[in-house]
């Protein structure tokens, strides 16, 4: 299955020059000088590192790619338990690239930090020596999701929190045909919105809360802020949920009977849709399979269902043209007969799940740092 996501050609950032491993301190020191004027990394806390570390058993002269560095804390996790390891720091939010240079100059030759999306990653590693051959990296982790310093901010447009611009493009401005969500509301139809909102946020009030914000559209002004968003979708929702329609009914419980936000779902898909998510997750995923070696570990956390289900999906071969399928294999047709070739080949498992059962966070952890109570931990070896 094709995970929709927002349209638009997909731009290549690349490193200029021809760069090694031997020359990364190079690349950290000019990074360093261009980030020395911003402000200081900000506090973060990396979720399940430690499980991370353990699963990756990182020793000296290992590669490791970090698919989505964030703050770098797994990262430097890495960095500290493995001394003489390197780690390629991936990420396409232009903040998380500029702390990666500044870690780089930390711990020079030892971190290449790269800007780009998991589709634009083969063409980034085409400009690193050494690091262009399949199967190369002896690790891959994915942290999917926002990172908290992207929360925290109000002027990226994710938190309902704190009312801001509604922009939610986790590039920034780095790539200028990558509509906002406030552009994507204002032109949208109700019924492509419907789809967005009950896919995505597996949103049960869809066309509710659709109808609202396209009336809004042309009866009142454009939904511009995270405020004005959320204040449509509690409105909305709040019409005969309270005694006789009065009243606000801002918040309600999540699968896991904790108080949410009303509208967490409809920030939560248009987050997903504006960046494309689900796309890159599942090219991720793909790319993490030709990228490692025999024997590689791969770790994936994931703070969703959308998120883990396409993770899932791949590691148990459930997979149709490198694609993580639409249809859980218990609504599969076992009465269908197949060539026995295709079928051993398609059965052929390309990884081992290293736990039986999906790894989740301490009590200890999830009280240190609450956002990390969803996450959701697997980990596997690649096998052919």
């Amino acid at each position: 299955m094709v995970w929709h996501g927002l349209g638009g050609a997909v731009a290549v950032v690349a490193i200029v020059g021809r760069t090694s491993l031997g020359r990364a301190k190079g690349i950290a020191r000019r990074c360093y000088s261009a980030a020395a004027t911003g402000a200081k990394a900000p506090l973060h806390r990396a979720v399940m590192a430690t499980e991370t570390v353990k699963f990756f058993e990182p020793q000296r002269d290992q590669v490791f790619i970090d698919m989505t560095f964030g703050a770098g804390g797994h990262t430097r996790a890495l960095l500290e338990a493995a001394p003489g390891s390197t780690v390629v720091a991936l990420d396409r939010d232009p903040l998380a690239h500029r702390l990666a240079c500044e870690m780089a100059a930390q711990f020079p030759g030892r971190i290449v930090p790269l800007l780009g999306r998991f589709s634009e990653l083969p063409a980034l590693l085409r400009t690193v020596e050494g690091l262009d051959r399949q199967r190369h990296f002896d690790g891959v982790l994915f942290d999917f999701g926002c990172s908290s310093m992207q929360f925290d901010e109000a002027a990226r447009g994710f938190s309902i929190s704190h009312d801001g611009p509604l922009d939610m493009r986790m590039d920034r401005d780095r790539c200028p045909e990558q509509l906002s969500a406030a552009e994507v509301l204002a032109r949208i139809q109700e019924p492509d919105l419907v789809r967005i909102l009950k896919v995505y946020g597996e949103e049960k009030q869809a066309k509710k809360i659709a109808r609202a914000i396209v009336n809004a559209r042309f009866t009142v002004k454009r939904i511009e802020t995270t405020a004005e968003l959320a204040n449509i979708v509690a409105h909305c929702l709040s019409q005969g949920e309270s005694a006789g329609g009065q009243g606000t009914y801002d918040f309600r419980q999540d699968k896991l009977r904790r108080p949410a936000h009303v509208a967490t779902k409809t920030f939560q898909a248009l987050r997903i849709f504006v960046n494309n998510e689900l796309n890159e997750i599942n090219y991720g995923m793909v790319l993490a399979k030709h990228l490692l070696r025999i024997g590689g570990k791969l770790v994936t956390i994931a703070f969703h269902s959308l998120e883990d289900t396409i993770v899932k999906r791949h590691l148990t071969g459930h997979v149709v043209d490198d694609v993580a399928s639409r249809v859980p294999l218990q609504y599969v047709s076992h009465t269908l007969a197949h060539e026995t070739e295709a079928m051993q080949e398609m059965m052929k498992p390309h990884w081992k799940q290293m736990h039986k059962h999906v790894m989740v966070p301490t009590d200890e952890e999830v009280a240190e740092n609450p956002r990390s109570r969803s996450a959701k931990l697997r980990a596997a070896v690649r096998l052919s």
